[in-house]
């Protein structure tokens, strides 16, 4: 593919991202954007969840270091899945009694901000 032509279809992309994010955002203030007014359905969270925690690379690297490692990489996934869990009943709960949109928010108001400026 010519150049060109990939240079056109990044910059049609990031258009259409700027597009988009600017008619959907006239009515959104920051609280609705990083909780989604708490109107998300609980596979669209566990999906952006997953998506945040693995990479492009993790993505692509994995099929390779399963088939070297003879299925060992199983048991990263195993720990990923008792994080998750972890995540969802004790974080989560806390979150949404506490209305706290991240970590940060929580270690600020029990120890201060000093615990999260390192």
């Amino acid at each position: 593919m010519r150049p060109e032509i990939t240079l056109l279809i990044l910059l049609a992309y990031f258009a259409m991202l700027i597009i988009v994010s600017w008619v959907t955002s006239k009515d959104a203030d920051d609280a609705s954007f990083y909780t989604g007014n708490r109107q998300s359905h609980w596979f669209l969270v566990a999906f952006g969840m997953i998506g945040a925690s693995l990479s492009g690379v993790t993505f692509l690297s994995v099929p390779g270091a399963v088939a070297s490692t003879h299925f060992g990489y199983f048991q990263v996934v195993l720990g990923y899945m008792v994080g998750y869990l972890l995540i969802a009943l004790v974080l989560l709960p806390l979150y949404y009694r506490l209305n706290l949109t991240s970590i940060y928010t929580y270690l600020e108001g029990r120890f201060g901000p000093q615990t999260y400026k390192t």
